[in-house]
């Protein structure tokens, strides 16, 4: 069942608020969508391939690459000596090489570049190269990292109010901990570059990335050349979702640097499982809490510790951190909090970004912490859940930021009656108490995700308009379509500025030398700021045209409307065609660039203190499940959502991001498990070892609505960001699955369960929980004996 509900009519709104498909799909259903391995090679291209380390770390001694020179067809292999400029390509912090020279810090670290004729010659070679080295003893567990204070950056925390006085002062307190696993990205396009000179001097990339600014300026500091000297040129993007924000830079930089020294094309394309092993993944976490509270399950007062496992250098950890640390709250008040976090150094790859960058494994400890108190004091975990609640007079997070608007006990409240949460809460306790093997569980829990970059020089955004002379419109921007439909918002944006149908505006490929100095395409951000610097640039237009009619018709500004394809005014019409024809002819500017800032946000990291996001995207889920107490397996069967996207731009769009992101984070908690082994090699590097979810597992009822209101902050047309909050709706899976398990100790507990919560997982977790129940039964049969030995001593003394 899906619901696409809007706060005005397509008429009153134009472009805006339709659903519209996004403009690759058709293409891409076909098969006929170009991505850069499709393009055509320019003559005399050639193939480049990384040369890892085979160790995970220690210090290279010497390396022999005659077998690799003598296959036919090897051109050159290059090392961190060719390079002619910075070797550190770090995207904030300094630490992450672009090849290694000497130290080693993890497994399949690239230390040279084979570039040959063909992709196999060049992959083949890259494989038959030796080393000579010294090995030394790695870190691959977070908890030695933290026991040894080995960070990749400082520790950082937020504070308000003396926690540790306010959970001393509770009724109760409760404690806990959680190892929260990490997650590939699994793009269906993996990393691909292909750079060439461009024939002026220069140099021009294609590359998959969400950074296509960052990815010029990385390559031009790699070759000593100043930032116009390379292009980049970014069309499509098979998937992302954070694995090509900083970690596309690398193959970038590479190919760029073989095409410079050898003056010919050069493409590198990593192959699925070296993608594995040398890409960053969704940062695992460690995460500890200490809680007090009432009796009521109110809390009091939250002392809490997120540890990220960061890999070998910096990356976007500090920020990634950051964010786990600003969502340790999720939707809940805490008087009293103190929320640490620690960016732990490992001898792994560099982990990145990933859709929701930091905010689930921040908002799983919430989440945990509320289901545990829910168990300490018998009560169901959503009358917890509302009891603790934002709301008007325990609005202040612990980052000091006022939580304005209060919309999720009305969202919960719909879901909870329109779902029949209390009667069907009611029949699983039935069903499993009659049922020995199949346990179900169910869970509603909240979403309150901060949209804005924690980072806030990146809030910002660029676009340019063109409007030719037949009326049709050309539009680019900063931001990269990755198949999430941007390029189709931000034109119906354009569109209904206009007034004109959604067809006239053609969207370009992303490019460097149209709109310089762009933000990547992340932190759910894409369509707020490319969305509003190109309805800026279209409003510049219009006002030059509205004033051109004016003046050339000698009527009021305020009469002249622009709706369906036409210009209305007080003496007449004409199409909008026309109107640019006519523009033209009278030597009107029909182009503009748009630039828009993001107002309001600032955050002093010193004092910790601040307006990190500019507004908050709200959602709710309520997920049923059902669990093997045999093997451990589980099942999603029925899924309710209930998402704010303010006044939506695109519903379709918006209702796939929805229930994708959905699925995705159903993955993340249940079935993607990232295995190191002892020797710091990824044991599961392929999809014979790594289960994303299929079409299969998508719960078998899966209603989604969009909540009606619009949001208060002065957004594109009062539209929300979709793209990484409704992720952690997904949370309520993992929390339905605890809720099955506790059932088999009769809820009076809830078993310890990280994530992924694999089969083996969760039979461990009813292992437990069957411990329990017989220990507590009995525990209650010594009570009962001891109650009859008492009464007959009683007995028998009288």
């Amino acid at each position: 069942m899906r619901h696409f509900e809007t706060t005005h009519s397509d008429s009153q709104r134009g472009a805006i608020g339709q659903s519209k498909h996004h403009d690759s799909a058709i293409k891409q259903v076909c098969g006929s969508a170009n991505y850069i391995d499709d393009n055509p090679e320019a003559a005399g291209c050639l193939h480049a391939y990384p040369v890892t380390a085979p160790f995970t770390k220690g210090v290279i001694k010497g390396i022999d690459t005659s077998k690799a020179e003598a296959i036919a067809g090897v051109k050159r292999i290059f090392s961190a000596k060719d390079v002619p400029g910075k070797i550190d390509i770090g995207p904030i912090f300094a630490g992450d090489l672009l090849l290694a020279s000497d130290e080693i810090e993890f497994h399949h670290q690239p230390v040279l570049l084979v570039v040959a004729n063909s992709y196999e010659t060049a992959r083949r070679a890259a494989r038959l190269v030796d080393f000579d080295f010294q090995e030394q003893e790695a870190t691959i567990d977070i908890e030695t990292a933290i026991a040894d204070k080995n960070w990749v950056r400082p520790p950082h925390a937020l504070t308000r109010g003396d926690a540790q006085a306010a959970i001393a002062q509770a009724e109760h307190e409760i404690s806990g901990e959680m190892h929260i696993g990490g997650q590939e990205h699994f793009y269906l396009e993996g990393q691909v570059a292909m750079a060439q000179p461009n024939g002026d001097g220069g140099i021009f990339v294609q590359c998959s990335t969400q950074h296509p600014t960052e990815v010029q300026h990385l390559i031009a500091k790699v070759l000593a050349q100043p930032f116009h000297f390379v292009t980049v040129e970014m069309r499509r993007m098979g998937g992302a979702f954070g694995g090509k924000e900083t970690q596309a830079a690398p193959w970038a930089c590479l190919a760029a640097l073989a095409s410079y020294h050898l003056n010919c094309a050069v493409k590198l394309r990593l192959a699925r499982a070296d993608d594995f092993r040398l890409t960053g993944k969704r940062h695992p976490f460690f995460n500890r809490y200490k809680v007090g509270f009432d009796e009521q399950g109110v809390i009091a007062g939250a002392d809490i510790e997120v540890n990220g496992y960061c890999g070998y250098s910096p990356d976007l950890s500090d920020a990634i951190v950051d964010r786990a640390m600003f969502h340790a709250d999720n939707a809940y008040y805490y008087p009293a909090a103190k929320i640490s976090g620690n960016r732990c150094k490992v001898n792994t790859v560099s982990h990145t970004a990933f859709r929701g960058f930091g905010g689930p494994q921040g908002m799983m400890v919430a989440e945990q912490i509320v289901d545990d108190i829910a168990a300490a004091l018998g009560k169901d975990p959503l009358t917890v859940r509302k009891a603790n609640l934002y709301q008007q007079g325990r609005s202040t997070t612990p980052y000091h930021q006022e939580v304005e608007q209060h919309v999720l006990i009305d969202m919960i409240e719909q879901v909870e009656q329109q779902a029949d949460y209390w009667q069907r809460k009611a029949d699983i306790k039935a069903f499993n108490q009659t049922s020995p093997i199949i346990k179900k569980g169910l869970a509603l829990t909240p979403v309150k995700f901060g949209i804005s970059f924690t980072v806030q020089h990146l809030n910002q955004a660029g676009a340019l308009v063109n409007v030719y002379s037949d009326g049709s419109i050309h539009l680019n921007h900063g931001g990269t379509e990755m198949g999430q439909g941007l390029n189709t918002k931000v034109a119906q944006v354009v569109a209904h500025a206009f007034g004109v149908d959604l067809d006239k505006v053609g969207i370009t490929a992303t490019r460097t030398d149209k709109v310089p100095n762009t933000s990547p395409t992340a932190a759910s951000s894409g369509t707020d700021l490319n969305g509003m610097a190109a309805l800026n640039a279209a409003n510049t237009i219009k006002a030059r045209l509205t004033e051109f009619i004016a003046k050339h018709f000698s009527v009021e500004q305020a009469s002249i409307r622009f709706s369906d394809n036409t210009v209305y005014h007080d003496k007449g019409d004409l199409s909008f065609d026309e109107l640019a024809g006519l523009a033209y002819l009278n030597r009107i500017s029909l182009s503009s660039t748009g630039y828009y800032a993001t107002p309001k946000i600032h955050y002093d990291r010193e004092q910790a203190k601040g307006r990190p996001f500019f507004y908050y995207a709200h959602g709710v889920a309520l997920t049923e499940v059902e669990v093997d107490t045999l093997t451990g397996e589980n099942t999603v069967t029925r899924a309710d959502i209930l998402h704010d996207v303010g006044h939506s731009l695109n519903p379709a769009l918006d209702i796939g991001q929805i229930e994708g992101a959905f699925v995705q984070g159903m993955g993340w908690l249940t079935t993607e498990d990232l295995v190191w082994n002892k020797q710091g090699q990824l044991a599961s590097f392929n999809p014979a070892t790594y289960k994303i979810p299929a079409i299969g597992d998508t719960p078998a009822e899966f209603n989604v609505s969009l909540y009606q209101s619009a949001n208060p902050e002065a957004s594109v047309f009062r539209s929300k960001a979709v793209g990484e909050p409704p992720f952690m709706l997904a949370i309520s899976v993992w929390s339905a699955i605890r809720d099955a398990v506790s059932s088999v100790a009769n809820y009076q507990i809830k078993p310890r369960l990280d994530t992924p919560a694999t089969p083996e997982r969760v039979l461990a977790a009813v292992q437990a929980a069957q411990a329990f129940s017989q220990t507590d039964a009995s525990q209650s049969q010594q009570r009962q004996s001891l109650k009859a030995q008492k009464k007959d001593e009683e007995v028998t003394y009288e």
